[in-house]
């Protein structure tokens, strides 16, 4: 059979239990148990491979034909690559290596100390029962009041949907109002998910390409000239994730006007990052530009801002016809969000605006490393980069590095190549920008203290230094 895989992966380590007969584990590396109990198999022999089984017996040896078949909605997606990239330096610096990791989007503080004791309190006064499944009332009260007094938008409790994190709240929002066929404009660089949840709601992403010059912010000539009557959503992230791009007012309006003009086509505002931004710049809700509310889904959580990754926590708010489509999918799915992580971020809500003190100390920390990196790397030859107003990435363009020769590396040929000689030569991981849909850059994470950037800076140069660029800046 010339698909067939014969092999003994093991599929289980511990005891098995069919009927009353219990079933001993094997050694690693094979699936154990008696014939007897395969006659009842009814299998389809088309696509398939055929796995080794042992008989507990150990005298007699059956073949079990099982489809590997996965279905195409998954078998379109791409696996992300800022966690390959992740895991690989995590793997590294497990065996030994000093890997500096900047791919991660991920804070290096702690979850502040209030927010973490409103945790503890909820475990130790026993709310650690299920919530109802669009979040507890009282946090949804409070991102209401919190949407009211920074973003200048009202919403009710009914209008707003807890979820495990905003990646579960972005990919609920496509999900619930896209159709096969249906379009979801994306301009590029993007977070890498953005066109993998389109490909699972087997919509068909449309990308729109920015550019460095223009601080990598979209055109609305190229937004109107691209709109078709297939466009059904187009997603948005102020501040940026690659890019920490803001989108600024006046651009926004722009944006809506020709929005407007296409009554079937909502917008998706990823505002996870609003509160990391660096005067003076300033973050506007499209929610709140005028007709806008009407037809945009805002997603925010608490991850980025408050330093809690962990406790995924993530929200959208919106017109409760598409809210409750969310709701709907989310009780079929997770349910609802962890009531301790609930109870967190109410106290996170309640540190005063913006986050209070506690946040701009942070926002502080990433503004002095930012301006710390800008300037090292202004200072390299053949590198072009737009000053990033929030988030805490910087978006580089290393393209004129690509052509070179690395010596017992071979060539350099694009983002991804430049990166694997990086973390090869210079132990630091960083990510291609091919993953975010701009193979000139290399996204690199400043969510880590300014000795570490330091070290990373230095590791860099030098790795770079045996590269010459391949063409003049």
């Amino acid at each position: 059979m010339a698909n067939s895989l014969h092999s003994s992966t093991s599929f289980i380590s511990n005891p098995v239990n069919f009927g009353h007969s219990k079933i001993p584990a094997q050694i690693p590396g094979s699936v154990s148990f008696p014939s007897r109990y395969l006659h009842n198999f009814n299998l389809n022999k088309s696509d398939r491979r055929v796995l080794r089984v042992m008989a507990c017996s150990g005298v007699e040896e059956v073949q079990v034909d099982v489809s590997l078949t996965l279905s195409p909605r998954v078998n379109a997606v791409k696996p992300s690559k800022t966690v390959a990239i992740t895991d690989q330096a995590t793997a590294l610096a497990q065996a030994g290596v000093s890997v500096i990791r900047l791919a991660a989007g991920e804070p290096d503080f702690d979850t502040p100390v209030l927010i973490a004791e409103a945790g503890i309190n909820a475990i130790r006064e026993g709310f650690t029962r299920y919530t109802p499944n669009a979040g507890t009332l009282e946090l949804r009260s409070a991102i209401c009041h919190k949407l009211k007094e920074e973003n200048g938008l009202s919403y009710t409790p009914d209008q707003i949907l807890v979820s495990n994190g905003a990646k579960q709240s972005i990919l609920q929002a496509v999900l619930a109002v896209c159709s096969p066929g249906d379009e979801v404009i994306i301009p590029a660089p993007f977070w890498v998910s953005y066109p993998e949840m389109a490909r699972i709601a087997d919509a068909t992403p449309v990308i729109l390409p920015t550019h460095i010059s223009e601080n990598f912010l979209l055109d609305p000539k190229v937004l109107e000239s691209t709109l078709t009557e297939k466009s059904r959503l187009l997603i948005l992230c102020s501040p940026s994730n690659p890019t920490g791009s803001v989108y600024p007012k006046n651009l926004l309006d722009e944006i809506a006007r020709i929005v407007a003009k296409h009554p079937r086509l909502l917008v998706l505002s990823d505002e996870i990052y609003e509160h990391i931004i660096y005067a003076p710049a300033t973050h506007t809700s499209f929610a709140s530009l005028p007709g806008m509310w009407e037809r945009t889904l805002t997603v925010n959580g608490f991850s980025k801002a408050f330093a809690m990754t962990g406790w995924r926590l993530g929200y959208i708010a919106g017109p409760k016809h598409f809210v409750a489509a969310c709701n709907k999918i989310q009780s079929q799915f997770t349910s609802g969000a962890s009531s301790i992580s609930q109870k967190a971020g109410v106290a996170a809500l309640g540190l005063g605006y913006a986050g209070g003190e506690v946040v701009s100390k942070m926002v502080k920390a990433f503004r002095e490393r930012r301006d710390f990196l800008v300037k090292s790397f202004g200072e390299l030859e053949g590198v072009k980069m737009s000053e990033p107003q929030g988030a805490f990435y910087l978006f580089i363009d290393f393209s004129s590095y690509y052509g070179s020769e690395a010596e017992g590396f071979g060539k350099i040929e694009n983002s991804e190549s430049l990166c694997r000689y990086l973390l090869d030569k210079a132990q630091v991981a960083l990510v291609p920008g091919d993953a975010f849909g701009d193979d000139t850059c290399i996204r690199i994470s400043y969510a880590a203290s300014l000795t570490t950037l330091q070290a990373a800076v230095e590791r860099i140069n030098k790795g770079l230094l045996m590269l010459k660029p391949d063409v003049p800046v």
